[in-house]
């Protein structure tokens, strides 16, 4: 048995030790119950499971979640509306988010997915190379190419 002042008192029948919690207003509480003889400690339960919840709130105050946001493409987008998605991905590269991008390749266009495509691809990245890291480079998924971005 371990006091409520964190004094090791050592081997007390349950009685007893329920007794010396009760005279101190605290609870007995088993702490290791695989360990021979069971070690359990005098403490207030309540105040500890309270400390306990505030430890985990912060714990999950200061975890951040990382979304992964998508920005859709044709491979004829003009520049002007490149230029605009360029923007909007360097705003969620900001915000601490994965980007990925991919290129739809519709009809007969997938004929181009070597040469226009990757062309695309490699553009935007070369944009970006100041603000972001490439973490999958273009890689061609049935109709579409898809290129993952992460902040750096």
């Amino acid at each position: 048995m371990i006091d409520h002042e964190g004094t090791q008192v050592g081997i007390v029948p349950l009685s007893e030790a329920l007794n010396k919690a009760d005279d101190e207003g605290l609870d007995l509480v088993e702490v290791s119950p695989t360990a021979d003889p069971p070690v359990c400690r005098i403490m207030d339960y309540g105040k500890y499971r309270y400390e306990l919840s505030k430890k985990q709130q912060e714990a999950r105050k200061k975890q951040t979640v990382v979304e992964v946001k998508e920005i859709k493409l044709r491979p004829k987008t003009e520049k002007h509306d490149l230029d605009f998605k360029i923007r909007n991905i360097k705003k969620f590269l900001a915000q601490k988010n994965k980007v990925k991008i991919t290129l739809r390749f519709r009809g007969r266009e997938i004929v181009y997915a070597d040469s226009l495509g990757l062309e695309v691809l490699n553009k935007i990245s070369a944009a970006l190379e100041d603000v972001a890291v490439i973490l999958q480079p273009p890689k061609m998924e049935g109709r579409q190419m898809a290129m993952f971005v992460g902040p750096k």
